[in-house]
């Protein structure tokens, strides 16, 4: 994107701002992994114990610092998650006995839009010991409960709402279907 994601506006609102609201419309412990100095003015931050290593990092960092059974990982370049599905995802979990509960949709997992026990602290650890940043290879190793796109389908979640914005372009459209929603 050439810019930090983080601080991008979309209906006028930075989508670090949108990530933290949503959040807490769903947990009140609520922390953002990151930089302290470049998000402290948005809320409580956990700073990466494994820097520059990845998303498996800042779900590490999260954990590491979380006294919760129960954590809700969401990255902050997923404006369409609705807070409905969030609690459906959080309902599947605590109804089931897995370390991650995480949705799949066309054979790949959502590891920023999952919610992961405590326990996967202890792989999430080895893994970065020995320079392995992959977050799916673990997912092998831990028990697993998987959102299918049939699930969310019945449940009346469209996948589209996993849409992020990679690119200037997914930038451009994201702004353009916020607008026509507000209408």
């Amino acid at each position: 994107m050439g810019t930090d994601k983080a601080f991008l506006e979309l209906a006028g609102k930075p989508l670090i701002v949108r990530a933290v609201e949503l959040a807490h419309e769903l947990a009140v412990d609520v922390k953002i992994v990151g930089e302290p100095e470049k998000f402290a003015a948005y809320g409580a931050v956990v700073a990466d114990v494994y820097r520059d290593r990845g998303p498996l990092g800042g779900i590490h960092a999260a954990l590491t610092e979380s006294e919760a059974e129960l954590n809700l990982m969401l990255a902050v370049d997923l404006p369409f998650i609705p807070a409905r599905f969030l609690k459906y995802l959080l309902t599947r979990a605590e109804s089931s006995n897995a370390t991650v509960t995480v949705p799949s949709l066309a054979g790949y997992f959502q590891p920023l839009c999952a919610a992961y026990r405590k326990q996967f602290l202890s792989p999430a650890e080895r893994a970065l010991a020995n320079g392995r940043n992959k977050i799916d290879q673990l997912f092998r190793k831990v028990s697993l409960c998987t959102v299918s796109e049939e699930d969310m389908a019945v449940n009346g979640f469209n996948s589209s709402i996993f849409r992020n914005l990679n690119t200037p372009e997914d930038w451009e459209q994201a702004i353009h279907d916020f607008a026509a929603d507000s209408h």
